[in-house]
Parts: structure tokens; sequence; C-alpha cells
């Protein structure tokens, strides 16, 4: 589900008693503003301390801060219109552009800078949340900061299909790719390392795995080969979590009530142990999250039904039930991506979700625990 679809309609700015859209449309039509149109701007970001500190807002540079914020915005307005989003006018994206995207993006090109090396940024979301739009928006936005970045998904490390039929015919429970277990994750080190150790103009392969070959089953396609990657933006559905407790499946959420299904979370579980040291590879980590994690289930029927609304095929309302279920018996999100959102030592960014796929909630973890 592509991040587009987190763009609200209207101009809802509003923060307090003012509302600053028509300050940034003005600037976007060439209207510098004035030092108290400043301090609105600032005001509005104040307003929400979290989000205010996760981005960096301090009191003493807040208007500088916000002024070369405002000269991106200005800058990225011609490339709008190659951004993966539904047409619109940029101004119905402005919310988004403004309280996430490009305070993400300044983020992460100064968390580059300051490393002085190729930055490895993980971006964890489950279905629907936006992660793969999330990360063409950045690379747009980057580009037009003179940074280099490219995306890699958990999905591209895959195991190939030769590999993977043999995991079923070991474990039927795979019957399903994408739990741990099913990927290569010596790959992912392997191309991770390649990266960051790279001389300037060496061709980089990035792995690629293509969904529809072998009739869905999907196999390895052939790499994409980069160079000078300032910023790799690794995304996947549990990118960075990590194991918990096996007792917690003693008295588990639903949908894992049997003891066949505990006993799977436990091997899933024990699975996500190996994946640490491609973890640990991570600068850093963000996580896209739905403030209920069932909404994402809904996210994917609405997908289906749209498909086939455009004559396309699609999965039954059932089949996406079992489909769901069958991950969240895998690494439920109760136990496996709520305790990120308050995971300082590990999480520097949570961008909480809303129904109608809205930022409801944007702070660092990493912030919090440092506070303490």
């Amino acid at each position: 589900m592509a991040m587009a679809d987190l763009a609200e309609t209207g101009m809802d700015f509003a923060s307090g008693d003012f509302d600053i859209a028509p300050l940034l449309v003005a600037h976007l039509a060439g209207t510098p503003l004035n030092a108290a149109q400043l301090q609105q701007l600032l005001d509005w970001e104040w307003a929400d301390p979290q989000r205010a500190a996760a981005w960096g807002i301090t009191p003493e540079h807040g208007v500088a801060q916000l002024q070369e914020r405002l000269a991106w915005l200005q800058a990225v307005q011609p490339h709008h219109r190659s951004l993966p989003l539904p047409p619109a006018p940029m101004e119905q994206y402005l919310n988004l552009y403004w309280r996430l995207w490009l305070p993400l993006a300044i983020t992460l090109k100064q968390a580059r800078d300051q490393l002085n090396a190729p930055l490895i940024q993980g971006v964890l979301g489950g279905q629907g949340t936006g992660k793969t739009t999330l990360t063409l928006i950045l690379r747009q936005l980057l580009g037009v900061m003179g940074y280099r970045a490219v995306g890699l998904s958990i999905d591209d490390l895959y195991k190939t299909y030769r590999d993977r039929q043999q995991l079923i015919q070991a474990d039927p429970r795979l019957r399903w790719r994408g739990p741990p277990g099913t990927h290569d994750i010596d790959l992912g080190l392997a191309t991770v390392a390649h990266i960051r150790s790279a001389q300037a103009g060496e061709a980089v392969a990035l792995p690629r795995f293509d969904k529809s070959l072998h009739g869905g089953e999907g196999d390895r396609t052939d790499p994409e080969w980069v160079q000078d990657v300032d910023i790799l933006l690794f995304e996947g559905w549990f990118l960075g979590a990590r194991p918990t407790d096996p007792a917690q499946f003693d008295q588990a959420p639903e949908p894992i009530s049997t003891e066949a299904d505990r006993q799977f979370a436990r091997d899933m579980n024990a699975q996500l142990a190996t994946y640490l040291p491609l973890w640990e590879c991570l600068d850093r980590l963000m996580v896209l999250c739905p403030a209920d994690y069932r909404i994402s289930k809904q996210w994917r029927k609405d997908a289906e039904h749209q498909m086939k609304a455009q004559g396309k095929a699609g999965m039954s309302d059932a089949t996406i039930d079992e489909f769901v279920e069958y991950f969240w018996r895998a690494l439920h999100p109760e136990l496996f991506i709520a305790p990120l959102k308050q995971d300082g030592e590990h999480v520097n960014l949570v961008v909480e979700i809303d129904r109608d796929r809205t930022p409801r909630a944007i702070y660092s973890p990493a912030l919090a625990m440092a506070e303490v």
C-alpha cells in the first residue's frame, strides 16, 4: 500500500489557534516569511514537543532549522511530479512534506555527514504502512539534496526458489515466503559490507527478487549495480525486530491459539536470533506502525478490492485473513513490533499511523531513553 495514501484531503494543518498551511503556500509562491510568521511555524512545531525533539528542533536554533526546511521545500517543488504519488498539486501533500518527508530526509543527510561514510538506515513497516513508497520518496528528496540513496528490501534477500522448495520439504509450515528462515542472511551481510567498503566509482551489486517468477513463488533475478552510495534505505516487515522471551508464547495473543501455533511462534522466535548480525549493521532504525496493528488486515483487503475493481486478480477476503494471520502467528506485532516503540537502544524514530494513514505521532525512543 502506497505511502501516498497517507495524504490528507484538504489543508488541515491547524495546531492551537493558527493554521500554518497559508504560510507554506505563500512561501512556495515566492513570498518570504517575516519574523512573526517564522515564529508561528516554530510555535506550531513546539505544540508537539515529541515530534519537535525527534527532528532536533531546539530553542537555540529552531528558526534556523525551519528556514533550512523551508529552503528545501522550495528546492524540491520542481521535482514534486517525479515522486511516486497519485497526481495532485504539491499543496495537497504539504502536510507530509512538512511533518515527515523533509525533516526525515534532512535528518538522514545530517547523519550521513556526521558518519562520513555510507549510512545504513533501517525502515521497519508492516503491510500497508507505506515503507516501500516512503523509501522511494526519500531517494528522490535526498537526490535533490545531492546524496545518492538506494533501496534494499528484506524481500530482495529471499533464498532462491530451489532453496525454498527444499525448505518447504523440510518444514511445510514455511509454505509462504516471508517469515524468519526464508532469507539469505549471508547475502545481506555481504551486500552491506560491500556498500561500506566500496571505493569511489566501484560497482556494488544490490540483490533483486522477482515475485512473479515460478507462478508467483518468486526467485532471484539480476542484481542492480550501483556506485558511490551515500545512504542505503533497508526496509522490511520485521527488519530490526528482536527475539522475545519464549515464555511470552504460553499466553500469546490471537491468532496464536493452539499448541501448534505456539510451537511455530517459538520456532520463528528462535530463527529471528540468526538475523541479529544483520540488524547490527544498521546505523539507524525507524519504525512505521499502525496505531492498531489489526488495521493492516483491512488495508490489505482495501488494496485487493481496488485491484479487482480494475479487472486484476486479487485475493478473497478469506484468503487475506489466512495470509495476514499466518504472519501474525510467525511474529506477532504485539510481541515483536510494539516493544520497539519504546526501544531507545535500537530505534531512533517511530511514526505511528492512524486508520486513514495520517501520521498520528512522531517521536524518538532513543531521545526518551537519553532523558531518563
